[in-house]
């Protein structure tokens, strides 16, 4: 049973930075595509970046040139370096695997951007 469990968020101003990770247990995390997700209050769940198993990354429109996804694969870790955060940017964030297929979604980790 695969499990996610990430962390980093917190509360940061307009313009700071901060870095999440998430930790994957169980097997073929290797050769997973994996993603970051985030969902604001009263929105759907959004798709953030993507990162392949060998590194190949995509972002969304919102996010690109502010935020880093990375990973990992002999920690079975992903990160997401943010920087030039704004407050539109203030959600929960996920990770789980790109594409139809998921694990378990985690708790997720909460960031706040606000003066």
């Amino acid at each position: 049973q695969v499990q996610l469990v990430e962390s980093g968020g917190g509360l940061v101003q307009p313009g700071g930075s901060l870095r999440l990770s998430c930790a994957a247990s169980g097997s073929g995390f290797g050769i997973k595509v994996m993603a970051w997700y985030r969902q604001a209050p009263g929105k759907q769940r959004e798709l953030v970046a993507t990162i392949s198993s060998s590194g190949s990354t995509n972002y969304a429109d919102s996010v690109k040139g502010r935020f880093t996804i990375s990973r990992d694969n002999a920690k079975k870790t992903v990160y997401l370096q943010m920087s030039s955060l704004k407050p539109e940017d203030t959600a929960v964030y996920y990770c789980n695997r790109a594409g139809i297929l998921k694990d378990p979604w985690g708790q997720g980790t909460q960031v706040t951007v606000s003066s």
